[in-house]
């Protein structure tokens, strides 16, 4: 009697161990398949980009490997990692190697707390659409991303070259000055919605504010907010017009100007994965996420909010690229004067605005 008591709690364990397992074997499903995802979204990112600005410019764009170019992201690949890898004699050499990694390890690692669409269910479980789902996740992913400038920091440092120290510098400067507009920008959705997960701002975006206007944070009162939010985020991510790190005009390639092969390639996808983590958030925060009208089966209702949820993202992809082939390069006093003169102000007022509304209609 003692004995099969002793061994009663066993099935007990065994369930408990097979829950575990599960929720191990499904969360790196999902980081695999966001890999996946993201690296090739940053590879016909570049496809895209130069196809657009191909046009705008009056020209085809890439044509020639695979039906229109669809194939040039796998030649830019293969010639990446073939191409000779040139390192400086010298360079700081510990800090030169860490430097790409560092950029584009917190750049993927962003991507883990974005959700993208409502939970789903399969064989019994409810899968949330996110790697993972924390309360606090829209505060992680700027502390990750507000880490990577060191990655392009270290890298202008270690090259040991004045091209690439000065770009280095002006990326630690721009990422000072349009961070702190940048973060107080979301300061009047979080008031609005009242929570730092990503998933409870997107639900506090559901329904319609009036009639054929849908309860998006642009529409609620925080366009001003989205304004300074598409500004600081070109800035945070290097793009024109506010590309000054790299400047070839100026700096030859600023911080990356030695780096070749598969470093310099490093450098080019923690750019556009920081591009797409940007266009996520924008889409989260202030575009209603994966709301929109459902109709249909069950299959279709689970499907659609992924669908409008990756439309939108590549409606905000497609003005980086579009702001690319249009806008000339600020000179560096303007970048700065823009930031701390006019963003930070209007953002200050925006918040200042937004909290007494809140306050007055609560």
């Amino acid at each position: 009697m003692q004995a099969s008591r002793a061994r009663a709690p066993a099935p007990h364990i065994r369930v408990r161990r097979l829950t575990i397992q599960t929720f191990i074997i499904v969360s790196v499903i999902k980081t695999v398949i966001a890999l996946f995802v993201l690296l090739t979204a940053v590879a016909y990112s570049v496809w895209l980009e130069r196809k657009v600005v191909g046009h705008i410019q009056n020209r085809w764009g890439p044509t020639r490997v695979g039906p229109f170019g669809l194939l040039q992201p796998l030649a830019d690949g293969v010639k990446f990692l073939f191409k000779e890898d040139l390192t400086p004699p010298h360079v700081y050499k510990p800090l030169y190697i860490a430097a790409p990694m560092i950029a584009v390890t917190f750049a993927l690692t962003s991507i883990a707390l974005i959700p993208i669409g409502n939970p789903i269910h399969v064989a019994g479980l409810t899968i949330p659409l996110e790697i993972a789902d924390v309360n606090i996740g829209l505060l992680i992913i700027l502390g990750i991303t507000s880490l990577g400038v060191y990655g392009v920091a270290l890298s202008g440092w270690s090259s040991n070259s004045k091209y690439s120290l000065l770009g280095g510098l002006r990326a630690s400067a721009q990422m000072v000055s349009y961070e702190i507009a940048l973060g107080l920008s979301l300061v009047g959705v979080l008031i609005t919605s009242g929570t730092f997960s990503l998933r409870g701002i997107v639900e506090a975006q559901g329904g319609r504010f009036w009639e054929f206007i849908p309860r998006w944070n642009i529409f609620h009162g925080q366009f001003v907010a989205f304004f300074i939010y598409l500004m600081s985020a070109y800035a945070e991510t290097n793009r024109i017009p506010f590309d000054l790190p790299e400047a070839e005009t100026e700096l030859v390639a600023g911080y990356h100007t030695e780096y070749s092969a598969m470093k310099f390639a490093m450098f080019f996808m923690a750019e556009y994965a920081n591009m797409i983590t940007v266009a996520c958030l924008a889409t989260l925060l202030f575009l209603g996420g994966w709301n929109g009208p459902l109709f249909g089966g069950a299959l279709l209702s689970a499907l659609l909010p992924i669908f409008y949820f990756v439309a939108k993202v590549f409606v905000f992809m497609f003005i980086y690229i579009w702001v690319r082939g249009t806008l000339p390069r600020f000179r560096y006093d303007q970048l700065m004067a823009f930031g701390w003169k006019f963003l930070l102000p209007l953002a200050i007022a925006n918040l200042v605005v937004t909290a007494l509304v809140v306050a007055l209609w609560s």
